[in-house]
Formats: structure tokens, C-alpha cells, sequence
């Protein structure tokens, strides 16, 4: 079983994982889902959760404090103190970013130079804390088939203009296995629909999650070799006079395969020809290669590219 908790100050937002598959799954015991108010850890008659930031600015910042009781509890931490005697200096790391620059896939470096979502070998082992964050790296596929083999995975969710960024940096110290997630280059008023968002992607690839397990192995970003899915379509063949591509009712499986194959390279091409690019040509077979050639790339070299 996997064991999901989530801190929002709207735990109430999360009723809606008594729905569909998701309910299913937590009835069939897949999963335990609890979400935690984050207010019921503040001590002030206000419940304050959060605080004007450090040296001005507009909008409020989640308070350091309030998140720490609430993460100790449920990652079982007692509190302590993080020792800075090797750490550098926030002004000065910025003297020196161009030497600790992160790698040009998009990932973001945290104080010491490294990808903020590298993690040691043993993560799945432990459990995981979460932070969706507008400024930190894409959460993709390759993130959700990971993450789904963890047995504990603990979401926090932000509002206002973010938490502490103290919060991630303190319980990496810890020796916890934090990430921090973007879901798309815009900005949400809080981290629960992003936290939903990476749930479903999650947890739909939990064995018996799914009633039909084939359902998921042709969709897109899918495998090392990932494209986006070739379109569908359903009964009656001909609809308001649109109808169905002749081979796939053929009867032919071997010529519809090679069809959606082809489409899904087409639609990649067109769309995200990024992914394209990324594609192992050791990886493809003749009729892929003849495809790729037609649309206009190179596959004698190791990854395609444009002619």
C-alpha cells in the first residue's frame, strides 16, 4: 500500500479523491490518503500560517515555524539544528552562480550546485517530501513512474507568495528525500491542484490502479522511446461526415499497428519535435527510420535531427 498524506490549509480541496479510480484504489486499499490542515499546528488565535517577507515585497510567505511542527509530526523528526558552518552564504552563491550552474535540461541547482531533486539510491525506502514550486523543475513522466514505486510520499502544499525556501533546505539536512516540482510555466494561486495533478499521474501507474493495466503502455511519454499517442476513435465508423481512417477497419492488426505508429511519430513531429529528438535511433526499426526520414530527419547518428 502506498501511503499518500497532504498539508494544505484547504485540506477539504482533497475530498474529491473519494472519486472515480482514486476512490477505488482507496477502497481496494491501494492507497491511504489523510490530509492534514496545516492550521491545526499554529498556537496563535489567528492560526497565522504565514508572514511578510524578508526584506519587503509584496504578498505574504508561509512561515517556517508552523510547516516544521507539522512535518516533524508526520515524518516522525525531532527538532534540531542545522549546522551552517560549511554552508555558503545566499549573497555570495550569487557571486559565484556562474560556477555551480545548473545543466542546461532545465534542472535547478540548490546550494551546493546539485539538481534539487537528485536523491540518494535508497529513496524509495523512505519516505518522500513534496513541494510543488512554479520556480523549481517539470515534473514529467519519468517523475511519476519513479515516485510510484515509493511507499510514503508526503505533499505540501503552498499558497500565497510560497513557503520558506528554508523549509526544503532543512529537511534535505535532515537526510529527507525532498523534490520540488513545477507542472507547467504559469502560476497557480496554491500547490493543490498541482499536487492533484502529480497524484493521478502517480498513482495510476500503482499496480491494479487501473482496470485495464494495457491501457497506459501506448500513451504518450510512455518508455524510453517516448511520443505522443496516435489519436482514437470509436463507434459508428462514419460520424456528421467524418469518418474513421479506412485501415483501421481493415481487420489488418500488423497495418493498424504501423498506422497509429506512424501517426504518433506524425503528431510528435508536429507538436514536440523536442521529443523527437530525444528518440534512441538504435532503438527504432525500418519502418520508424523510413517514417522520421520522410518528415525531414537525420537517423544515422545516435539521437534524430533535422536535415
Amino acid at each position: 500500500m502506498m501511503k499518500i498524506d497532504i498539508v494544505s490549509v484547504f485540506p477539504e480541496y482533497f475530498d474529491v479523491l473519494n472519486l472515480s479510480l482514486f476512490g477505488k484504489a482507496q477502497a481496494k486499499g491501494l492507497v491511504e490518503v489523510r490530509a492534514h490542515n496545516l492550521r491545526d499546528w499554529t498556537h496563535d488565535v489567528h492560526h497565522s500560517v504565514d508572514d511578510t517577507p524578508v526584506g519587503g515585497g509584496a504578498g505574504m510567505v508561509m512561515k517556517p515555524a508552523v510547516w516544521a511542527e507539522c512535518l516533524d509530526d508526520l515524518l516522525g523528526l525531532a527538532p534540531t539544528v542545522v549546522d551552517t558552518t560549511d554552508t555558503t552564504d545566499m549573497a555570495a552563491a550569487d557571486d559565484t552562480a556562474d560556477d555551480a550552474a545548473p545543466a542546461a535540461s532545465g534542472a535547478i541547482a540548490d546550494d551546493d550546485g546539485t539538481d534539487i531533486n537528485d536523491a540518494p539510491a535508497d529513496s524509495a525506502d523512505r519516505p518522500v517530501l513534496i513541494f510543488p514550486n512554479p520556480s523549481a523543475p517539470l515534473f514529467t513522466q519519468h517523475d511519476a513512474t519513479e515516485l510510484s514505486h515509493a511507499g510514503h510520499l508526503l505533499f505540501g502544499c503552498g499558497r500565497y507568495e510560497g513557503y520558506d525556501a528554508r523549509i526544503p533546505q532543512y529537511y534535505r539536512a535532515q537526510g529527507v528525500d525532498v523534490r520540488e516540482y513545477s507542472i507547467g510555466d504559469y502560476v497557480l494561486n496554491g500547490g493543490e491542484v498541482a499536487v492533484s495533478v502529480m497524484l493521478e499521474a502517480i498513482t495510476r501507474l500503482l499496480p491494479g490502479f487501473m482496470g485495464n493495466a494495457d491501457s497506459i503502455v501506448e500513451e504518450s511519454y510512455t518508455g524510453e522511446n517516448a511520443l505522443l499517442e496516435h489519436r482514437q476513435y470509436t463507434k459508428p465508423a462514419e460520424w456528421r461526415g467524418l469518418k474513421v481512417p479506412d485501415i483501421l477497419l481493415s481487420g489488418d492488426h500488423g497495418k493498424v499497428d504501423r498506422f497509429r505508429r506512424d501517426e504518433a511519430i506524425a503528431r510528435t513531429n508536429e507538436i514536440r519535435p523536442d521529443l523527437i529528438g530525444r528518440l534512441d535511433c538504435k532503438a527504432l526499426d525500418k519502418a520508424d527510420r523510413k517514417t522520421l526520414m520522410a518528415l525531414g530527419w537525420e537517423v544515422s547518428g545516435v539521437h534524430p535531427r533535422r536535415r
